[in-house]
């Protein structure tokens, strides 16, 4: 496990575990932050540990909360917004080698 790490304002993030084809990670949202519209190559999967989010996914939004999940296709533009404190679990594959 890593260190916490700043990814936006309010958003903090530490890399769970890791391997080549696959790495978890958890985030932490204060109140209102954004995990700014973004894409990448990998496939990403995130679950909902706690808290209320509205995901953008290219031009559709999803509202989650705890015990959600929601798989995001490569290379889609992508991000969310939370409406409290929250933290997502993220899975990444393959490995995100920028988040190390």
């Amino acid at each position: 496990m890593t260190d916490w790490v700043e990814a936006d304002p309010g958003v903090r993030r530490r890399v769970l575990s890791e391997a080549p084809d696959l790495m978890l990670v958890e985030f932490a949202f204060e109140a209102g932050a954004e995990g700014k519209l973004h894409r990448h190559v990998h496939v990403q999967g995130t679950y909902v540990a706690e808290g209320r989010f509205t995901f953008t996914l290219g031009d559709e939004t999803h509202d989650l909360s705890q015990g959600d999940t929601l798989v995001i296709p490569s290379n889609v533009v992508h991000g969310c917004v939370a409406h409290g404190p929250g933290r997502l679990i993220d899975s990444f594959t393959p490995r995100r080698d920028d988040f190390l």
